[in-house]
């Protein structure tokens, strides 16, 4: 890879780094997702990954696993090649927002129940839990329509 290109690439890393630690996650997960997002070719073995971040191999495997949790990232073989490759996971980012869903039904539930505690006390002490149940179910009811659309959008292409 031409050092120009590999150094795009990397700032790309680390700028998805950023963005992935204020979600909450490991920067170093961010940065290695962002590499494999981008990289040419796309699976990449952990010292491919290591040497192109300037990472450790320890710091690589922690958050590759992490990431093959989370349904971002697979792990798979290449013919001839003794070691595993790393690749995106098709459909990653669409399990995470799903994820994100189910944590907003969650809330809701626990909102719903916290409703419940509070029904014989004024409106004033409601109001914000019931603006938060709504907004969860209207989340809750939207959501599905609009992954199926953006499925329906990608196969149209």
């Amino acid at each position: 890879m031409a050092p120009c290109k590999r150094n795009n690439i990397r700032q790309f890393a680390e700028d998805f780094g950023i963005f992935f630690e204020k979600l909450g996650f490991p920067r170093m997960a961010g940065r290695i997702w962002g590499w494999l997002l981008t990289s040419d070719p796309p699976h990449q073995n952990a010292e491919q990954i290591a040497e192109g971040l300037d990472a450790s191999r320890g710091s690589v495997s922690t958050m590759t696993r992490l990431l093959m949790q989370l349904g971002l990232i697979e792990r798979v073989g290449l013919p001839g090649e003794r070691s595993g490759f790393y690749g995106v996971r098709s459909g990653g980012l669409t399990a995470i927002l799903q994820a994100r869903m189910r944590i907003t039904t969650e809330l809701r539930q626990v909102v719903e129940h916290g409703l419940e505690m509070l029904k014989d006390e004024p409106e004033s002490a409601r109001r914000h839990l019931e603006e938060y149940r709504d907004l969860c179910r209207f989340f809750e009811r939207e959501f599905p329509a609009l992954i199926e659309k953006w499925r329906r959008e990608r196969e149209g292409r």
